[in-house]
C-alpha cells in the first residue's frame, strides 16, 4: 500500500509505490503554474529522488483542471516594482527554471509526464523535459508566450530538443493550442489515451521500467542525452565506452546469463 511522503509545503505532493515516485504539482487554483517555490521544492525533490534507491522511475502530474500552465505572470509581474524593475528576480526565475529542467534529464531515474488538461509555456517545456510523456486526449499543449510579447525562449530549448525544426517553429512563432493528437504527430508526446485509462496507461510505463535494472536504465538515460549532443564519430566513441563499462556490470553479466539459460534475472543493481 502506497503510503505519501511528508513535506512541510504543499505546494507539492510526492507519493511512493511499489519503486515509483509519483510527483504532483499542487496549484490548481492557479493550474499548477511555476513560482519560485514550486520550482525550487521540485528541483529539491529530484535531487533526493535521484540519490533514493528505492526509486525506479518517477510520474510528474498536475492536480486539479491543468498539468502546468507555464510560470507565474504575476509574480514575475509584480517583480517590476523593484528599483531594477524585476530584472534581478527575472534573472532568479528563468535560471531556477533551467536548473530544474536539467535536474529531470540528470534524475538517473526514468521521469514520466502525465498530462491532462493544459500543458504552456514552461508547462510545455516540463512536458519536454521528462523522458517519457502520456497526455489524455483532452489535453492541450502550446508555446504562446509570442501572444503577450515574451517570446518562449526557455521552453524553446527544451522543446526543439523533442520535435523538428519545423514543428518547433510552429509552436513558437503562432503560440497557437495544438491538440494531445497533433503533440503526438510532432512527437511530444509517446502515447494519447481517454482520460479514464491515462493512469493506467502511465503506470504500465513506470512498472514495466521498474522491473528492469536501475543501473542499467540510469546508465542508459545518461548515454542518451550526452551521446545526443556529439558529432557522429565522437557520439559513437562515447557510446562504445559506456558499452564496455555496462558490460562489466555484475547486472548485465547476470542478465545475459538469465537470457542464456531461458530464466528470470535477478537485479542487484550493480
Amino acid at each position: 500500500m502506497s503510503q505519501p511522503v511528508e513535506k512541510p509545503a504543499t505546494l507539492l505532493l510526492r507519493e511512493d509505490a511499489n519503486g515509483i515516485a509519483r510527483l504532483t504539482l499542487n496549484r490548481p487554483q492557479q493550474r499548477n503554474s511555476l513560482s519560485m517555490s514550486l520550482m525550487e521544492d521540485l528541483a529539491a525533490e529530484f535531487a533526493r529522488i535521484a540519490n533514493d534507491g528505492s526509486v525506479r522511475a518517477v510520474v510528474l502530474a498536475g492536480a486539479g483542471p491543468a498539468f502546468c500552465a507555464g510560470h507565474d505572470l504575476k509574480e514575475l509581474t509584480a517583480a517590476r516594482n523593484q528599483p531594477d524593475r524585476g530584472r534581478a528576480f527575472f534573472a532568479k526565475t528563468m535560471q531556477q527554471c533551467s536548473a530544474l529542467m536539467q535536474a529531470i534529464v540528470n534524475c538517473p531515474k526514468p521521469v514520466i509526464a502525465r498530462i491532462h488538461g493544459i500543458a504552456t509555456a514552461a508547462g510545455c517545456q516540463l512536458v519536454a523535459s521528462c523522458d517519457l510523456a502520456v497526455a489524455a486526449e483532452e489535453a492541450k499543449f502550446a508555446t504562446p508566450g509570442v501572444n503577450i510579447g515574451l517570446f518562449c525562449s526557455t521552453p524553446m530549448v527544451a522543446l526543439s530538443r523533442n520535435v523538428t525544426r519545423k514543428h518547433a517553429m510552429e509552436m513558437l512563432l503562432t503560440g497557437e493550442m495544438i491538440s494531445a493528437a497533433r503533440a503526438a504527430e510532432f512527437g511530444l508526446v509517446n502515447r494519447v489515451v481517454p482520460q479514464a485509462e491515462l493512469d493506467a496507461a502511465v503506470a504500465h510505463f513506470a512498472d514495466v521500467i521498474a522491473s528492469k535494472s536501475a543501473l542499467t536504465v540510469s546508465i542508459g538515460k545518461k548515454a542518451f542525452y550526452e551521446q545526443l549532443e556529439k558529432p557522429l564519430a565522437e557520439a559513437y566513441d562515447y557510446a562504445s565506452e559506456v558499452m564496455v563499462r555496462n558490460m562489466l556490470a555484475r547486472d548485465a553479466e547476470e542478465g545475459i546469463g538469465a537470457f542464456i539459460e531461458k530464466r528470470d534475472p535477478k537485479w542487484e543493481d550493480r
